[in-house]
């Protein structure tokens, strides 16, 4: 592990995406912009304290003032710059679209499967272009058990402050389709998507969590429907604009949701310690013991060195 985890000590990194930039009501201590094997992370990362102390990294998606495309997004350099700071687990922030009629804009969602439209086109795996090899386990490709945990916490969330607000609700168990952008799906993409049993469909969730997992981090997605795609027969293609509008629309929602998050978990590791916090954290970690193929004379030491900054559990010893 580098240096810096060892004074930084963050347990939680957020990624923000589209409509969520910063965090608010933490209380800032600094930015840091580590250089990964990977390069630069897509933004500085801003860490910050809770009133407990227990400190959070936040990361901005697109980079700051959005100016990365999603298939430009440095997945590698993100998720190894936050396990470098020591994060445990990573909650992400991304806007979605509906495929599902009862999914309507301004709904939240917390899926557990996904299907990947990338390939190819995305470096997905931290041992690209390296002489080692593994296969990662990908078969439940979100943490159940922050899933569960988030669960409670972002319903509560969601419930109007008033008679007169509208409720949001929380759809849980679904498929997302990550796509490659920068254009939206065309009505026949969007109508096969459907058949193929897809809930609601983004472009930043891989090779996101494909590369969370490879680095042992717990990891999970906070989806915020924008709208409903182009599947409906009568409907209009979404449009960056009307994407924009509920994201405006949608911006303080998805803040109390964070902020009601991090005030649980404080309150969780004040209740339950360090043994309630792995049970919550640390659910994949060791998932990559048996994933690497043994030690060869044929592997380069500079590929080891090289993944070492994410996994010095198996290669810091070299």
């Amino acid at each position: 592990m580098s240096s810096q985890s060892q004074s930084e000590n963050v347990l939680i990194g957020v990624i923000g995406g589209s409509g969520l930039y910063h965090l608010d009501h933490l209380t800032v201590l600094h930015t840091v912009n580590p250089l990964t094997p990977w390069g630069y992370p897509s933004s500085p990362i801003t860490v910050a304290s809770l009133p407990s102390g227990t400190r959070i990294a936040f990361l901005a998606r697109h980079g700051i003032g959005h100016t990365i495309s999603p298939s430009a997004v440095p997945n590698p350099a993100n998720i190894a710059a936050l396990k470098s700071l020591g994060v445990k687990a990573i909650i992400a922030f991304s806007a979605v679209g509906s495929l599902r009629e009862e999914i309507s804009p301004g709904s939240f969602v917390l899926p557990t499967q996904v299907i990947d439209r990338t390939k190819g086109i995305r470096q997905s795996s931290f041992f690209d272009g390296t002489t080692i090899v593994a296969h990662a386990m990908f078969g439940d490709p979100f943490s159940s058990k922050l899933i569960e945990w988030l669960v409670p916490r972002i319903e509560k969330a969601l419930e109007p402050s008033s008679p007169d607000e509208p409720p949001k609700k929380l759809f849980t168990d679904k498929t997302a389709v990550c796509m490659e952008g920068p254009q939206f799906s065309t009505r026949a993409e969007s109508l096969l998507y459907r058949q193929w049993g897809a809930d609601i469909i983004n472009m930043s969730v891989l090779p996101e969590s494909k590369l969370a997992r490879e680095a042992e981090l717990s990891y999970a997605i906070v989806a915020m429907a924008t709208d409903y795609d182009c599947w409906r027969p009568h409907g209009e293609s979404v449009t960056a604009h009307s994407v924009l509008d509920v994201l405006h629309n949608n911006s303080a929602t998805a803040k109390n949701v964070l902020s009601a998050i991090l005030d649980d978990l404080q309150e969780t590791l004040q209740k339950e310690g360090e043994e309630g916090a792995e049970a919550i954290l640390l659910q994949e970690k060791g998932g990559m013991k048996f994933s690497i193929m043994p030690r060869s004379a044929k592997q380069d030491p500079n590929d080891r060195k090289k993944l070492a900054y994410v996994l010095p559990e198996y290669f810091g010893d070299d």
